[in-house]
């Protein structure tokens, strides 16, 4: 054997070494996260518990008692929410799964505690479990759980799945009725100007809409068009979506209109909030689209010409400070709601988005006790929280500058102020 054969063989058995030290320690931590992991689904499961037993102590009997067990739970997944600052459908989802782990599949609950299955294996079980009829449940568990402890959370919901389909007594047929219910479209923000679109749909139109758009990317591309496959899919859906065209217009017409082209078409009622040296076009500060964020001043300038209606809201450049707001525009508010709706942006309570034009404008302290109607006094919040306000245990002081301090039936205190002008 060489010296250069043996050098190698010595490097090869460190680097096998080093490499069973790392699988080891990697294959612990998960063992430890799945065990930290299994006793957060167990402390969710307890506070529900707690909930419902306390709901008629801690909620007012003016509320049926369906009605103080949910508003008991909700103040529940509120106060975890705001100590966590994490968003409360978030830790609403999470007990729910929680309960159904522990109480419905303790077995699958034993094996994550002991570390042998991961959180996402768990949550692949209770999710097609909830869809499993009480008789068939035993079965699913006793033969999905040895999948989980051998095999990927990919494979596993694969196994599951059908295995769900062959225990389940309904036909999918009227599973899909029942299914159909729930479509929806939803909007999602991303970055540097661009949004995500979510339809959830039957998935005979789903995959319609994907070849519909796929072959006008196709017919585009042996065109000529240098766009990408995705783009050119990304735009031929936007323009049989605004644009008012037929599907055969588009198939006939080889060359997919650009972005920008689709963009004149949108005819929006849209609140557009530019700094004024924008506006004067001495600036490129960004402009802020109500509903997204921060968009390019140009792009704001073109939909604001296209709109029947808007709000123009100028600010000043250094402060911030409100300078005119546009008079003309959908739905016209009262001075003071818009003033108070433009400063707080989305809904006062810690953790929660919901826009601000679709909350309630609430008295920080009530008429009835002395409050005031004014922008010291007012503040955005949505309905689930201008009610969970008042429930035993929660406190607001609404202070200077529209600050408010919050403080949940554990006695934690948070504090939520209105957001700074984004330029």
């Amino acid at each position: 054997m060489t010296e250069t054969t043996s050098a190698a063989i010595r490097v090869g058995d460190e680097y096998a070494a080093q490499l069973a030290e790392f699988s080891d320690q990697w294959a612990e931590l998960h063992r430890q996260q799945a065990v930290l992991d299994a006793r957060k689904v167990r402390l969710l499961a307890r506070s529900a518990a707690y909930a419902d037993a306390f709901a008629d102590a801690t909620v007012p009997a003016i509320f049926p008692p369906a009605e103080r067990q949910a508003l008991s739970r909700r103040s529940t997944c509120a106060a975890l929410a705001m100590a966590t600052r994490t968003p409360e459908r978030t830790i609403q989802r999470a007990t729910n799964d929680a309960e159904r782990l522990v109480n419905d599949a303790p077995a699958v609950f034993e094996s994550l505690e002991a570390g042998r299955i991961s959180a996402r294996h768990a949550q692949v079980i209770t999710d097609q479990l909830c869809d499993v009829p009480a008789a068939g449940r035993a079965v699913f568990l006793e033969q999905v759980l040895p999948v989980a402890e051998s095999a990927t959370a990919s494979y596993l919901q694969h196994r599951a799945r059908v295995l769900r389909e062959r225990l389940h007594p309904e036909s999918i047929t009227a599973r899909a009725k029942r299914s159909e219910a729930d479509r929806r479209v939803e909007f999602e923000p991303a970055a540097d100007g661009m949004a995500w679109v979510h339809l959830f749909t039957t998935a005979p139109i789903a995959q319609g809409i994907i070849e519909r758009v796929e072959a006008a990317a196709a017919e585009s591309r042996k065109a000529g068009d240098t766009r990408t496959c995705a783009q050119l899919q990304a735009d031929a859906l936007a323009a049989l979506t605004l644009t008012g065209v037929t599907p055969e217009d588009v198939m006939s017409s080889l060359v997919l209109p650009h972005p920008i082209e689709v963009q004149e078409h949108i005819k929006p009622t849209v609140q557009i909030t530019v700094p004024a040296l924008s506006m004067a076009g001495v600036s490129d500060a960004p402009a802020t689209l109500d509903g997204y964020g921060p968009i390019d001043p140009e792009t704001a300038a073109r939909i604001a010409v296209n709109a029947p209606s808007f709000t123009r809201i100028l600010v000043q450049p250094e402060t911030g400070a409100v300078l005119s707001v546009g008079r003309n525009q959908y739905r016209v508010p009262a001075d003071l709601q818009r003033a108070v709706r433009l400063r707080d942006g989305t809904c006062r309570a810690p953790g929660c988005g919901r826009r601000a034009r679709a909350c309630d404008l609430d008295h920080s302290v009530a008429w009835e006790d002395g409050g005031t109607t004014d922008v010291g006094n007012l503040a955005c919040l949505c309905r689930h929280h201008h009610r969970m306000k008042h429930l035993p245990g929660w406190n607001l002081d609404h202070g200077p500058g529209g600050v408010l301090d919050w403080m949940t039936p554990d006695g934690k205190h948070h504090r939520t102020e209105p957001d700074p002008a984004p330029f």
